[in-house]
């Protein structure tokens, strides 16, 4: 079976943008407000930081359950894993998500400033300085069979999207203009040329892009 590079509920603004403007530690998404954007998941009964009982099921909900169905490896941009720049001041920074990361699977961290692998719970963090082509068939290796989730930010995913090496694409549309920031695309008719799209409205807000490749 074919492995795929699968981009998952990625959510993004009306007019485009994955992040507002500027990111920092204290405001990791910018000016952007995170309980805007990602409400939508964050309402599923399959919300993996939901504290309570009880949660939205129907189209929202199956996206959130089918983040990590037969996933074994992700690609992600250091933009998302931290808010530095340039060399890298120390090792102490490990990531936004504590002692126990989402993931699950061998993460690859695409920096100029490579640093040593580290593991925390069940996901290994690698550092690495490689063309996207280069960063897939190491994540592909590592992920035994498996896809490939490319995890973002919009920079990472352009990149990606531009060597023709991106499978699939979800992207959700979330009811809110930013203005500036990281944008992944001015119109989602840019993909067209590459791939098939439906676009399927939630009762949420947000609108669920789907692409694939033509």
């Amino acid at each position: 079976m074919e492995q795929l590079l699968r981009v998952q509920n990625f959510t993004v603004s009306r007019d485009g943008f994955g992040a507002g403007e500027p990111q920092s530690l204290e405001r990791p998404f910018g000016h952007a407000d995170p309980g805007a954007m990602f409400a939508w998941a964050g309402a599923t009964a399959s919300w993996p930081n939901r504290t309570a009982p009880g949660g939205s099921r129907g189209l929202d909900d199956y996206f959130t359950r089918d983040f990590t169905h037969n996933i074994g490896a992700e690609i992600m941009g250091r933009n998302k894993f931290g808010p530095q720049r340039g060399p890298w001041a120390d090792h102490e920074w490990r990531g936004w998500w504590g002692e126990e990361p989402p993931f699950h699977t061998p993460v690859f961290v695409m920096t100029h400033h490579p640093r040593p692998s580290f593991t925390l719970s069940d996901t290994t963090f690698h550092f690495v300085d490689d063309d996207p082509a280069t960063v897939l068939e190491t994540a592909r290796e590592a992920a035994r069979g498996k896809d490939v989730r490319l995890g973002g930010g919009a920079t990472t995913i352009r990149e990606f999207l531009d060597a023709g090496l991106v499978d699939t694409l979800h992207v959700a549309v979330a009811p809110v203009d930013l203005g500036c920031g990281v944008r992944l695309w001015k119109s989602p008719e840019e993909l067209l040329d590459r791939f098939h799209l439906d676009v399927v409205p939630s009762p949420s807000g947000v609108t669920h892009h789907l692409f694939w490749r033509r």
